[in-house]
């Protein structure tokens, strides 16, 4: 039975793959399983049928048969434990997957989540130029730090994993700022990433939801 995950009928992102069913997508492409997807209006994500699947109206959600689930980060675990190809066979490695994982969506991205959301609902504060700095300042520590692990390495810790899905899916939220330009190393990560076949399957599903919207 395919897995049916769900997503916007309309993006706000604009087709850039910024969308939280992005790295479900790319995952389900990475382990080769096929899916089918949901669209739902912004009005949908608030109704009962969808808040019976997430509590928290947003997307994605994933159901397989009497399985159902939300939170991008939780699926895509969920996928690479079922599925060969994203999680290593030797235990520590594995383990070690797992917890970039958790790095990528625990410890960078909050700040760079915070950089959007501040320069979109902020702007017209009198704080604006500070916490501009003090976020900025908070992501090229963090950026500095992987830098400084990533080193030359294709990939985090040996093999791609879902770390490394993961990781790069937080990192493409930094393209167009010019602070991952500062950071030679991170770029070429995040161009290899996209360079997946899996990925670009992926990338040119969600993209093609949204010219399909906007043409209608």
């Amino acid at each position: 039975m395919s897995a049916t995950i769900t997503a916007f009928e309309r993006s706000p992102d604009g087709g850039k793959g910024l969308a939280r069913d992005m790295p479900v997508r790319w995952a389900l492409e990475e382990v080769g399983q096929p899916y089918n997807v949901r669209l739902l209006s912004f009005k949908a994500l608030k109704e009962p049928a969808h808040l019976a699947l997430h509590p928290f109206g947003q997307i994605p959600t994933y159901e397989e048969g009497e399985l159902a689930m939300f939170e991008s980060g939780a699926i895509v675990f969920h996928i690479a434990e079922r599925h060969a190809g994203l999680l290593p066979d030797d235990a520590n490695a594995r383990a070690h997957a797992i917890m970039w994982m958790f790095a990528a969506l625990n410890t960078v991205e909050p700040p760079i989540f915070n950089l959007t959301l501040t320069k979109v609902l902020e702007r017209e504060e009198p704080w604006y130029e500070q916490r501009l700095r003090v976020l900025e300042n908070n992501i090229r520590n963090r950026l500095g730090a992987l830098s400084g692990r990533l080193g030359d390495a294709n990939w985090l810790d040996g093999e791609f994993s879902a770390g490394d899905l993961l990781m790069v899916t937080v990192l493409r939220r930094l393209k167009g700022s010019g602070m991952l330009d500062e950071y030679p190393n991170l770029s070429a990560y995040v161009a290899r990433g996209e360079a997946r076949p899996a990925y670009k399957h992926a990338f040119d599903a969600q993209l093609a939801v949204f010219t399909a919207t906007s043409a209608g």
